[in-house]
């Protein structure tokens, strides 16, 4: 593990899935950790509020929004290191409302970028995705891949990505972009693919899903948590691009089988077209190259995608009550 004690670090997007786990790490290698929240008038934190006492104790939280530059500003002010994880990233919700994604995710990330520019002496870390590349037209991808905007969604992250590569490129500014590949594990959202389907087969043996013949590369999140620490706190790293995949793929209906097989139910999908994206904006298959990660920051995926699930299973099956079933099963 790097030694990062005493690292003064802002986390954006740090209540969410990812951002969370990553905050976790961070504040248990004794950082001295920002998180950035999204503000809501309950004055929630996410999955912020389930950290351990002891390390919530240590967390400085700011609400905001990164569309708002004041909050920007006033979140990467004193830090030295930027873990860039906040957006939009409901691919569905992208087809209703872009122009929502784009203030997010790509003028968003112009003010955060600006704002750890104008904090000074500062490394900034972009988190981008493999949605990028849009459907592989050849496997492994790596980064060199054309980028594809599939969805709104994809299209406002390509944009993000840009900015983030316009800074090191005209401003010299320390910027790395780290494209993780389909990330999964506790405390995810109901509505991404793995704990719908893993919330349904804990509660039925019918599986509702959309398309089951898409392929992805499938990461388990401390594996990509990881991954980004690494990238981060290298000096090796800055105007770089690198994807963090394990190099397999696995269709959907595989993981319904592997659910199937750890939890002992004999699983039956009925697939929905409702559940479908638009013929021409389905990715049908994502299988990522992170040959340049390992060179470059010695990164590996160790967690194997059995003992993932099993992991993720055993959370959920803890936390069935945080999950009603109207999440998943709409």
């Amino acid at each position: 593990m790097i030694s990062i004690k005493g690292k003064k670090i802002l986390v954006t997007g740090a209540a969410g899935f990812i951002g969370s786990h990553l905050t976790e790490m961070l504040l248990d290698a004794n950082a001295n950790v920002t998180a950035l929240a999204r503000y809501t008038s309950g004055g929630k934190a996410g999955w912020l509020d389930h950290l351990r006492p002891t390390l919530r104790k240590r967390l400085k939280v700011v609400y905001g929004d990164i569309r708002d530059p004041d909050v920007c500003r006033m979140a990467a002010g004193g830090n030295n290191f930027v873990f860039h994880l906040a957006a939009q990233i409901a691919i569905p919700h992208s087809y209703i409302a872009p122009r929502d994604f784009l203030n997010v995710n790509a003028l968003g990330t112009a003010n955060m970028l600006q704002a750890a520019r104008e904090a000074g002496d500062t490394k900034f870390l972009h988190v981008s995705t493999s949605e990028v590349y849009g459907s592989a037209r050849y496997v492994p991808i790596d980064e060199n891949h054309p980028q594809v905007a599939q969805s709104p969604y994809s299209a406002s992250k390509i944009a993000a990505d840009k900015i983030a590569q316009s800074f090191y490129l005209s401003f010299d500014f320390p910027v790395v972009t780290i494209r993780p590949f389909n990330c999964f594990g506790p405390r995810q959202s109901a509505r991404a693919v793995i704990p719908t389907i893993i919330l349904q087969a804990l509660r039925s043996r019918v599986i509702k899903l959309g398309n089951i013949d898409t392929r992805r590369d499938m990461n388990y999140v401390a594996d990509i948590v990881r991954g980004m620490v690494a990238a981060c706190f290298s000096n090796r790293t800055s105007g770089m691009t690198l994807n963090l995949a394990t190099g397999k793929d696995y269709s959907i209906r595989d993981m319904v089988g592997v659910v199937s097989d750890i939890l002992g139910k004999n699983l039956t999908i009925k697939t929905e077209k409702r559940r479908r994206r638009p013929d021409k904006s389905e990715v049908q298959r994502l299988m990522g190259d992170s040959s340049l990660a390992r060179k470059t920051i010695d990164y590996y995926s160790i967690t194997t995608i059995r003992a993932a699930l099993r992991k993720t299973i055993a959370f959920y099956e803890k936390h069935l009550d945080l999950y009603p079933r109207e999440d998943y099963q709409l």
